[in-house]
């Protein structure tokens, strides 16, 4: 029998390497710093590839590869493997996603402490000759207050380490319910503006969307206790680094402490150099235990996969088969675009989901349409890939209930699913359905009917339903230069004058101007903007 070959791209821990040259069945060849053609030539000589960071693995690199059948990442993030280019070449993508949790937490927290106490200019001062205990008075934590965004892995992690030093934690995470947070020790917040006069410190652990980036820009700092301290492991971009620099200036933040950065590698920057700033070159996985981990369980995952064909913290394949996947496609989409509608008009924690299926799609397994929606529903919110496979894992370790309800009836529509979630503060109900094979709608929005594209860029609007809606808030977009590509409206009742909402589909991104103009408009009594997949889009795992 032959024996499967793996490729290692980058380089492993030898921990990872001694559990290769021990497994059965396995070949394995280390060959690093791999480009262009040599890449490609080597990932066709192999059935399974284990690489960290330094490689990209890219459409180009994986296109017509027949051999290769898995890549594992030994790390969270994936941004240097095209995983639509794998899933097209029937390759599956897997990370390991805890391997690196720890050791990111005690980063975040090693920075907070060495920060308050200037361990770092108090060294170099003794290096360079002077004894300065005066000038390097410092801050103890104990008694302070920490807030948290983003309450994950590393995040929960940063909290329990916290709670030991005697802070008190306040936490920020649409997707984890209140109940939960208070649980676990955290004083939960229903924005992040509304905890930041709180604080003392600032951690941040989420990924970086249009949504988290720049979540601390001046406007942040402003309403800032004046003494504050930031600390950022996470994604570059979340802090604006200019808003930060202006802020020390000010003496309104007294310490930065910085891993990451927008643009890496990163040496030159304003920030160095200010005083009460820390900096490191992204060390925050940068541990023997974090690296022999995820070389473990990267090992781990490969050879498990090439044994048995067992796929575990699959970021791009669908625990379904082909068939079932073919035939509920359309749904499927429909169901993924309805989380990222609703984790986009949410307010509040979310505290539970329901769903409910009406008509012919009852029939069928939706199981997967739950995991689906979940998918959705946390896609922006998580430092790691979500999909069919771990969805609902997630959704529970945030302690959101999932439950589901099918109705064999009609009704308008030959199938239909309806999405419910209910935050802290508010209720909200969505319904889709498919148009033909593959064009998902969005047809109720909180008890309004409607007739919606479910894709690009939507402004959902309520509003007052009086003469003239409509025509100011084309002007207010035309005159900031957004088209309208599309609109829909409904209302509550069959007369008018009572409440009513509109859902537009905007050719651009609306700036924060437009959308305040929009919101300050007379009989407007709320306005959000939420980025859908465009039309045809699919996730990696809906791929054929």
């Amino acid at each position: 029998m032959s024996k499967s070959k793996i490729i290692v791209l980058d380089d492993l821990a030898q921990e990872g390497l001694d559990l290769l040259a021990a497994a059965d069945g396995i070949e394995y060849e280390v060959l690093t710093g791999l480009k262009g053609d040599d890449l490609r030539g080597a990932l066709n000589k192999f059935d399974g590839a284990i690489c960290r960071s330094g490689v990209k693995l890219t459409s180009e690199i994986l296109e017509g590869n027949r051999r290769l059948k898995a890549v594992v990442r030994a790390g969270v993030g994936t941004d240097n493997i095209d995983k639509l280019a794998a899933t097209r070449a029937g390759i599956v993508v897997m990370n390991t996603p805890t391997g690196n949790t720890l050791s990111t937490a005690e980063h975040a927290i090693t920075l907070m402490l060495a920060m308050s106490r200037n361990v770092a200019p108090a060294n170099q001062s003794l290096i360079e000759g002077r004894w300065d205990r005066k000038k390097y008075m410092g801050s103890q934590v104990a008694g302070k207050t920490l807030g948290i965004v983003g309450l994950g892995r590393i995040g929960l992690a940063v909290a329990e380490r916290a709670l030991a030093f005697e802070m008190k934690v306040l936490g920020y995470d649409p997707f984890m319910s209140k109940d939960r947070a208070r649980e676990l020790g955290i004083e939960p917040f229903s924005t992040v503006d509304e905890m930041l006069p709180q604080i003392d410190y600032l951690t941040v652990h989420t990924p970086l969307t249009k949504e988290t980036r720049n979540l601390i820009d001046m406007a942040q700092v402003e309403i800032m206790k004046p003494g504050v301290r930031l600390i950022n492991c996470a994604r570059g971009g979340i802090y604006n680094e200019a808003a930060l620099v202006q802020g020390l200036e000010l003496k309104k933040i007294a310490g930065v402490a910085l891993d990451v950065y927008e643009s890496e590698p990163c040496t030159d920057s304003p920030l160095f150099g200010m005083p009460g700033v820390l900096c490191t070159p992204h060390l925050g996985a940068s541990t023997e235990e974090a690296q022999t981990q995820v070389a473990v369980e990267a090992v781990g995952l490969l050879t498990e996969f090439l044994g048995t064909g067992t796929i575990r913290h699959a970021v791009n394949v669908a625990p379904i088969d082909p068939k079932t996947l073919e035939s509920l496609r359309g749904y499927l989409d429909v169901a993924y675009r309805l989380g990222i509608l609703m984790a986009g008009l949410q307010t509040g924690g979310a505290k539970s989901c329901r769903l409910q299926y009406r008509g012919e799609i009852t029939s069928r397994d939706t199981k997967v349409l739950n995991a689906a929606f979940a998918a959705g529903l946390l896609k922006n919110a998580l430092d790691e890939d979500v999909n069919l496979v771990n969805a609902e894992l997630m959704l529970q370790e945030r302690g959101i209930e999932l439950s589901t309800e099918s109705s064999s009836e009609m009704g308008a529509f030959r199938s239909s699913m309806t999405a419910e979630v209910a935050t802290d503060e508010e209720t909200l109900r969505v319904t889709g359905t498919v148009f033909g094979q593959s064009m998902p709608r969005l047809v109720a929005l909180n008890g309004y009917r409607l007739e919606a594209y479910l894709d690009g860029c939507l402004l959902v609007f309520t509003h007052k339903d009086v003469p003239g809606i409509i025509g100011g808030v084309g002007t207010v977009f035309g005159k900031h230069g957004v088209n309208i590509g599309q609109m829909a409206v409904g209302r509550a009742g069959d007369q008018p004058g009572g409440d009513a909402v509109g859902v537009l589909n905007l050719d651009c991104e609306p700036s924060p101007e437009s959308l305040e103009d929009v919101r300050q408009m007379n009989a407007i009594c709320s306005a959000k903007a939420v980025h859908l997949p465009k039309a045809g889009e699919l996730p990696p795992w809906l791929q054929s």
